[in-house]
């Protein structure tokens, strides 16, 4: 059964701007033919609140509005995201002409950090059992608190976004400023009880009941939701658009990244085994596109940048090592430099970072030796693939005659007599003719 808050209790104010299509006629004459239900535009949103998730969710705004929905639900689960995007969603909350609801659902789901924001931000803030909420306060690329003067500024700004937010829509601006300043956390029952969220309920159907009759206003426009027997139109997620947000993760950015460049470098130093080439180039798409929303410390992209070229040049040059160790420290800081600004949510795994650098020393040691060894192993190409070869005298030489090496007929010169079908042992290349000697046991 839903729950309530005492905003529940309070009187609707203003003009209803959204009727029941059941209020009965007051007018005389024939009643007028019933009109479609009001629609309630729901839909979910699981995922950290980048641009992706940005554009998602103002283009269903804007939906809405165009298409006079009475109430926007968004079902969200999201352990925070981009500051920036948390903005952006804000801004289009609060400027819609449709009611907001931002429900924190299913059970077991959470909106910390910057969905608290976003939770803030609605016209009605609500929650399933079991749900919780909150730990808003801001910190550094990798989660680390924000000294000094810059810190305080970070956190008075949250702070007193925070505060405009909850007192807009009359919640607890006290206890929403301690989300942010304390990094305070509250479970469905604890933001019900003390005046963060108007709602708490199992699931839609009991949460629109509960909304049933409450008062919203939004630039200068009053209105009461009349929500009975509402038809509820779901928006999903395009499958591009759920993909393109699986990937605007850091983890998953810098796993595409690290696999495009290891993929191009393998290419590079084998050519013509194009699969790791093809691999590599779609994974360095995927994520550079990725980065391109991301918030990205250039200084990381150099180092990165430099510890391929440090893994290239060890193919080629003799180094003894210490081209792939030099790439490898160029890895290891490029990656921990890379991101920055980032919420506790999009935090990059160290894990992750220790897992790549060790697959590419690896990759990169194993290509080394390989290229070591084909330095060290005999040629069978040209001049020098000849020296040493074991031959067939065609005829007689004494000196001159012709030869069978390595499956052509050449002219050679012997330093001793040779008899036809002589085997004879090549000692030199002048030109287009060998120097031979004459072996023993004959072919």
């Amino acid at each position: 059964m839903a729950q309530t808050g005492p905003a529940g209790s309070e009187p609707a104010v203003g003009p209803a701007t959204l009727p029941s299509p059941e209020t009965p006629a007051t007018q005389s004459g024939p009643p007028d033919p019933p009109g479609p239900a009001i629609a309630v535009v729901h839909l979910r949103l699981r995922s950290i609140l980048q641009p992706v998730a940005q554009q998602f969710l103002v283009e269903a705004l804007a939906d809405a509005d165009r298409a006079g929905a009475a109430l926007l639900v968004v079902e969200l689960d999201t352990p925070g995201g981009l500051l920036s995007s948390t903005r952006e969603i804000s801004t289009a909350m609060l400027g819609a002409a449709t009611p907001v609801v931002v429900y924190v659902a299913p059970s077991g789901a959470q909106a910390a950090s910057a969905g608290f924001f976003l939770l803030m931000a609605a016209d009605f803030a609500a929650m399933a059992p079991g749900t919780n909420t909150g730990a808003a306060h801001p910190v550094g690329g990798q989660g680390e608190t924000i000294e000094g003067v810059m810190g305080e500024k970070v956190e008075q700004d949250a702070a007193a976004t925070i505060r405009a937010l909850a007192g807009r829509h009359g919640r607890n601006v006290a206890l929403a400023e301690e989300a942010v300043v304390e990094s305070r956390s509250f479970t469905d029952q604890e933001a019900l009880a003390q005046g963060l969220v108007d709602v708490v309920a199992s699931d839609v159907a009991q949460l629109l009941l509960a909304l049933e009759g409450r008062t919203w206003e939004k630039a200068g426009r009053k209105g009461t939701l009349a929500l009975s027997g509402a038809r509820i139109s779901e928006v999903e997620m395009s499958p591009l658009k759920r993909m393109l947000a699986a990937i605007v993760h850091p983890n998953i950015a810098y796993l595409l990244m690290s696999i495009g460049f290891l993929g191009i470098y393998f290419e590079l130093a084998h050519p013509g085994a194009v699969l790791p080439g093809v691999v590599g180039a779609i994974a360095l798409v995927l994520g550079l596109y990725a980065l391109s929303v991301l918030p990205v410390n250039l200084a990381g992209v150099g180092l990165i940048l430099l510890a391929l070229v440090f893994f290239i040049a060890e193919i080629k040059v003799t180094s003894y090592g210490l081209l792939a160790v030099g790439g490898i420290i160029a890895l290891v800081l490029g990656s921990l430099l890379l991101f920055r600004d980032l919420d506790p949510a999009l935090r990059l795994s160290r894990g992750l970072v220790a897992t790549t650098a060790l697959v590419a020393a690896l990759l990169v040691g194993f290509l080394a030796v390989l290229a070591a060894r084909a330095q060290r192993s005999p040629v069978f190409a040209g001049k020098g693939g000849l020296e040493g070869e074991l031959g067939r005298a065609i005829e007689d030489l004494d000196p001159a005659g012709r030869v069978f090496v390595h499956g052509e007929i050449w002219n050679a010169d012997a330093e001793a007599p040779v008899r036809a079908e002589q085997s004879v042992r090549v000692v030199g290349v002048d030109g287009l003719r060998l120097k031979v000697r004459p072996e023993e046991r004959s072919s």
